[in-house]
């Protein structure tokens, strides 16, 4: 009988020594190491797959809470520009009023120091102020907080000038959540 080379060499290669057509110990551990190995290489993968997973529905129900913040900041932003920027000196404290519902922490102090300082003067020259949003745009939003850029025209009359005057702004409003509604932080001429 003549035996090939090749399988001399398969009969002395480590881990694969037969006996009568079976593996030895060495070759039955040699092949429960590499089961062993591709276990923990499949339990990695599915780990690594499950976080990958996570990361991505995380960063996806974020962007989601980001974009209703947005959608809600701006639904609330003109009504609050509009209250906050406009007043009539026949009804000045229910404007004020009005603008009031809309503004929080200290931002509501300054909103009540400036418009008690207003009052005298706006009653004085008969002013009436309109304020309208023509336009807004995102600066920057979270969940629960999004500045906003607001194209504001205020239209004012008033016993000294004839007719009514157009005054176009640009303002910087930053909104917070607070107890589910939306309210204005900060307001910033620029």
């Amino acid at each position: 009988m003549r035996t090939s080379i090749a399988t001399l060499a398969r009969r002395l290669r480590p881990g694969r020594r037969t006996v009568k057509g079976r593996r030895t110990a060495e070759g039955r551990r040699t092949a429960e190491g590499r089961r062993s190995r591709l276990h923990l290489a499949l339990a990695v993968a599915t780990v690594l797959a499950g976080m990958a997973a996570g990361t991505a529905w995380y960063a996806h129900h974020r962007a989601e809470q980001r974009d209703s913040a947005v959608r809600q900041a701006l639904a609330t932003a003109g009504p609050a520009a509009k209250a906050i920027f406009s007043y009539d000196y026949r009804s000045f404290d229910a404007s004020v009023a009005n603008g009031r519902a809309f503004v929080t922490g200290p931002f509501a102090d300054e909103y009540a120091e400036t418009t008690s300082a207003l009052k005298s003067t706006a009653v004085a020259e008969q002013a009436v102020v309109l304020a309208e949003v023509s336009a807004s745009g995102v600066i920057r939003a979270e969940s629960a907080e999004v500045e906003l850029l607001v194209y504001l025209n205020q239209y004012r009359r008033n016993a000294n000038t004839d007719g009514e005057k157009v005054d176009q702004n640009r303002v910087v409003l930053e909104l917070h959540r607070v107890d589910g509604e939306w309210k204005v932080a900060r307001a910033t001429a620029i």
